[in-house]
């Protein structure tokens, strides 16, 4: 069982469950105290013991009932006939008095064959799963590898030395042979059963991880509408990630390098001794984000991703202020707080999303509203494409808010080679930037967003 134990944990990583090795250990002591006899008791402990949120033990629950669950061998099988002298078709009265070991398989055979012939399902159920660890199922990565994981564990459990019965009983009794090989491919199919469940449990993570891997590194302007559910779910792995790393309580401030001077003076009174120490302490700034999203009709299939992101800056930094445009300008800083992603984000674009660009109009109105937001310690962060329609661009506002802001990050979704063509204003608004970041896959996303919260830690 704690063979399996181990195997389960795997399992649950794949679907998305974090355990660590001490929720491991309380696990194996919980199994320990209820047992294993009681399926739903055991189930309860294991859910108890490692789920976290509701989401958690709903992915759980499901991995425990395929990974406990067991194929089921076909019924299939040909009836014994009058030949088969491994059948008992006397009646009750007469078989009493028949010979001892009459209707059990014949003697000689190996034991996969006598297990099939007795249609034992816990022996044969039993023997697939020792099998299955001798072959290192849980190694099993790719669909591609179904085949070969069959055929390592029938060869486990004996499949040659019952090749070589299959043989001998041709020749001597085929109707026993006949039933013999009918059981045979029964246990064939409860074998792919279990490797198809086996591939369901232990790959899941690796195809995830591919997937994921391919989602990362893709244009997000052109994902395709079946793809955006899946990179929502990757760009709420990304937030997740951000606010494991980033809103922990910060640690205690270092001590920094010793101030020789100071210790000296400190330690006069006994002739120099350092006793008492003095330490040049790092003053690090509160950190202060204001963030301007735009959600025109240009950049409206990443606006989704952008407001995800910057949801996500409000669990990580205290200090944040939100604010969404395409014509005009609106704070959404209290939409992002109190409502969930999806809830804000639909909010959102209601009131202001798939409009004309207009960053000269959206400028003017955070300079008139919210200019006062700015100090020595914010960091700006725009997220845009920069394409104003051929309207006023007021760089001269943006020229401001960088004078007023520690540092200016511009984020832009489109390809550099696109920068300063067309309506594109970006080469002018980037003279008055601290950093200009092309993000049009979520992976550059990502590393911007971090290498931003990165700097206040």
């Amino acid at each position: 069982m704690r063979e399996n134990l181990h195997r389960f944990f795997r399992a649950a990583r794949g679907v998305g469950v974090h355990v660590s090795p001490a929720e491991s250990i309380d696990a194996m002591r919980a199994v320990a105290q209820v047992g294993i006899s009681d399926r739903a008791v055991l189930r309860d402990a294991l859910l108890l013991t490692l789920a976290k949120s509701k989401d958690e033990k709903l992915a759980l629950g499901d991995c425990f009932d395929l990974f406990f669950s067991q194929p089921e061998l076909r019924q299939d099988q040909p009836e014994a006939t009058d030949d088969d002298p491994s059948q008992d078709t006397e009646s009750p009265a007469s078989s009493s008095a028949s010979e001892p070991g009459e209707g059990q398989p014949p003697e000689g055979l190996g034991p996969l064959a006598q297990m099939l012939l007795s249609q034992d399902r816990n022996a044969i159920a039993a023997a697939i799963a020792s099998a299955s660890g001798a072959a290192s199922l849980s190694e099993i990565r790719y669909s591609t590898q179904r085949g070969i994981f069959s055929s390592r564990i029938l060869d486990a459990m004996g499949l040659q030395r019952l090749r070589d019965d299959l043989d001998q009983l041709t020749a001597t009794n085929p109707a026993l042979a006949e039933r013999l090989r009918a059981a045979l491919d029964a246990l064939r199919e409860a074998v792919r059963d279990t490797v198809a469940q086996g591939l369901a449990l232990y790959a899941r993570e690796e195809a995830e991880n591919l997937r994921n891997e391919i989602l990362r590194n893709a244009p997000l302007a052109r994902i395709e509408r079946r793809q955006v559910a899946e990179m929502r779910a990757l760009i709420r792995q990304i937030a997740r990630r951000l606010r494991e790393r980033y809103s922990k309580p910060r640690k205690r401030q270092r001590r920094g390098h010793l101030d020789v001077r100071r210790t000296l003076r400190r330690n006069a009174a006994w002739g120099g001794v350092p006793f008492l120490t003095a330490w040049k302490r790092k003053h690090r700034d509160r950190p202060k984000i204001v963030a301007l999203c735009d959600v025109s009709g240009s950049v409206a299939q990443v606006s989704d991703f952008f407001l995800l992101l910057i949801h996500s800056l409000h669990e990580v930094v205290d200090d944040v202020r939100s604010f969404a445009f395409s014509s005009h300008l609106i704070e959404v800083s209290d939409i992002l707080e109190a409502k969930s992603p999806e809830e804000a984000m639909a909010e959102i674009m209601s009131k202001v999303g798939f409009g004309s660009s207009d960053y000269g109009s959206s400028l003017v109105d955070f300079e008139k509203d919210f200019m006062s937001a700015l100090t020595p310690q914010t960091t700006v962060i725009v997220l845009g494409d920069a394409r104003s329609n051929n309207l006023d661009p007021r760089a001269d506002i943006l020229r401001r808010i960088s004078e007023r802001s520690k540092r200016l990050v511009w984020l832009n979704p489109e390809g550099r080679l696109a920068w300063g063509f067309g309506d594109s204003e970006m080469p002018r608004y980037a003279t008055f930037c601290s950093v200009v970041r092309q993000c049009a896959t979520a992976q550059q996303l990502e590393r911007a967003v971090s290498d931003i919260v990165a700097t206040y830690q």
